[in-house]
């Protein structure tokens, strides 16, 4: 069987996830992405209705024209998880393919969520919205001989999947986005049994593709646990300051943000949910019942609501609430940052705490904009508690791990730019591998001929 994989996005650049694998005649397609830096940098730029070729030749969404030179039939959409990088872009692409989006249930209800926003192309999707489990497969094409599977994964959002192809000449698996996470908050730590069964079944892996991120980072990612106790430590630290303590961190962190409200109640703070992203991801994921919130916790996504909310904690005294809002990276009209700002009726005051919990994406327009929200902040007397965060992706040790569960024939690095990929090839070449042979470093618009 002919096996083919075509590089859209992402692999110029961390963000506007999407990689096709053809076996025989059929197409899987994984992840359609939107990089989001593309966006800022531009102002008041609204997506939602933008044309798909304006987004593309802004580098925004992937170019997917690509897609023509593949001799096969759609059969599936699959993003492994519900990060704009790997969602964003299934609103202005997939109702090009005749075929039906498959992912998590959580990842499927923001998905929809995302088409429901779309403006431009709202009327042209008509594409089903498949849900399928982790330990889940399915048929793919008529011929029997493809499947797909979803093996579960732990990430910085919850009910994340690697997709495995399954074909008569072996696997392949989408590696990305995910850490090692034996203890987890929310969920089940991540299937290593299962990725080393996939490894060791048939004839194995016959390419293994993967997410690049920390790849020059020593040691192993910690747990989410590790996070959730440093952000207990760092709570009860400031439990008898009696001002104002505002935190923020990914509002599709939902795990991080249920131990924001856990710890909140511990020292007699009431927690609120502020920003539309805030509300969407938590409400979505208690909906789902990923995540019990206690009844009085409080969501507003709305502008009016939250200064309405604002004007109550003003009004009954900050040292009873503790908002978590949107804005860790400086969005300009993220929660934070308005507040930064005075644009709210939330008064910063000289010794007011300000957690962060996460850290700047390392790129030039997050980290400028996120260090202008600091400042800000420090000038109305702020105190800034920074990097209480693990990633979401795997480190070193945790690369060398998948590559001896999985033993695969090909290599294929993702996720990141040219510069970025240096660390992974020095790994795998470590540990076997070569360029041009069975380590295949490429950019944005290649194909990969795996098997003739």
């Amino acid at each position: 069987m002919e096996i083919e994989i075509a590089t859209i996005g992402g692999y110029e650049e961390v963000g506007r996830q999407m990689t096709a694998v053809r076996a025989g005649d059929d197409v899987v397609i994984f992840d359609m992405g939107l990089n989001l830096s593309q966006v800022l940098i531009h102002d008041n730029v609204e997506t939602e209705k933008m044309h798909s070729l304006d987004l593309i030749d802004m580098g925004a969404i992937p170019d997917d024209r690509v897609m023509s030179d593949l001799e096969g039939d759609v059969q599936a959409i699959v993003p492994t998880h519900g990060h704009l990088d790997h969602i964003g872009a299934i609103s202005k692409l997939a109702h090009r393919y005749n075929a039906p989006v498959v992912a998590s249930p959580f990842t499927i209800e923001l998905v929809k969520q995302q088409v429901e926003g779309e403006t431009k192309f709202s009327e042209s999707f008509d594409n089903d919205l498949v849900k399928m489990q982790a330990g889940e497969t399915m048929s793919i094409g008529d011929s029997g001989n493809v499947e797909l599977e979803f093996v579960h994964v732990t990430h910085s959002i919850i009910d994340a999947i690697n997709p495995v192809v399954h074909t008569p000449e072996g696997a392949i698996v989408y590696g990305l986005d995910k850490r090692m996470d034996h203890s987890p908050v929310l969920e089940d730590p991540i299937d290593m049994q299962r990725f080393r069964e996939i490894g060791r079944e048939g004839n194995g892996v016959l390419c293994y593709i993967e997410d690049c991120t920390n790849a020059g980072r020593k040691g192993r990612t910690p747990s989410e646990s590790h996070a959730r106790s440093h952000l207990e430590d760092t709570i009860r630290s400031i439990e008898d300051y009696d001002g104002g303590i505002v935190a923020t961190t990914f509002s599709s962190h939902v795990s991080r943000v249920s131990s924001i409200v856990e710890f909140a109640k511990d020292i007699g703070r009431q927690p609120v949910l502020l920003g539309r992203s805030m509300e969407k991801y938590s409400g979505t994921a208690e909906r789902l019942g990923f995540v019990d919130f206690p009844d009085d916790v409080g969501m507003y996504g709305h502008r009016k609501s939250v200064d309405r909310t604002f004007k109550r904690i003003m009004k009954e005294g900050k040292e009873n609430y503790l908002p978590i809002v949107t804005g860790h990276q400086g969005e300009p009209r993220a929660m934070l940052t308005r507040m930064g700002r005075g644009e709210t009726p939330y008064e910063i005051e000289d010794g007011d705490k300000v957690i962060f919990s996460a850290r700047v994406i390392p790129e030039p327009t997050n980290e400028g904009q996120r260090y202008q929200s600091e400042r800000l902040l420090r000038m109305q007397g702020a105190r800034i508690y920074d990097e209480i965060h693990v990633s979401g992706h795997l480190r070193e040790e945790g690369h060398y791990q998948m590559l001896d569960a999985l033993q695969p024939q090909h290599i294929i690095p993702a996720h990141q730019d040219l510069e970025g990929f240096a660390p992974y090839v020095d790994l795998a070449e470590s540990q076997g591998y070569a360029m041009g042979r069975d380590l295949h470093v490429t950019r944005n618009g290649n194909m990969i001929q795996l098997v003739e």
